[in-house]
């Protein structure tokens, strides 16, 4: 019998990662992303400048302390943001750095992988925005419709 290393085993297991198959590890990493708070937090870290309502987030990656994160992501709470942006370092998308001042300061960014993420994001993100007056309209239909 063949022994196989665990590079062989790795690169064997990618060729076969199909979400569509129910214990593929692709699907946890899909429910994690497709989290709003990911959305918003990778889309804070990539907008380069502090985003203001009705303006498009594309300036380019920036660093973000924890507390303006919280400011930018109205509604969240710190349990949240916490969870979030821990799940978010384990899975390499985001890196923390904490300098040791009083008090501590902790800042967080998009690595490589978290950048190519955004992408992807960003376009999630406008897509929402620009299409919710036709959402909302045929939900309304479809309620009215359903109502009858």
């Amino acid at each position: 019998m063949a022994t196989t290393t665990a590079a062989q085993q790795r690169a064997r297991a990618k060729a076969e990662y199909d979400a569509f198959v129910a214990a593929c590890p692709s699907r946890e990493l899909l429910d994690r992303i497709s989290n709003k708070w990911v959305t918003l937090v990778l889309a804070a870290l990539g907008s380069g400048s502090t985003h203001r309502p009705g303006t498009d987030c594309a300036g380019g990656p920036q660093v973000l302390r924890y507390s303006e994160l919280q400011r930018l992501l109205a509604g969240v709470s710190q349990k949240m943001l916490t969870q979030t942006l821990r799940s978010l370092e384990r899975d390499g998308l985001v890196s923390r750095t904490v300098v040791p001042t009083v008090p501590v300061t902790v800042s967080y960014e998009l690595t490589g992988l978290g950048l190519s993420l955004y992408e992807t994001m960003r376009g999630l993100k406008s897509w929402a925005e620009g299409h919710m007056d036709d959402v909302l309209a045929n939900r309304d239909a479809y309620d009215d419709a359903r109502a009858a």
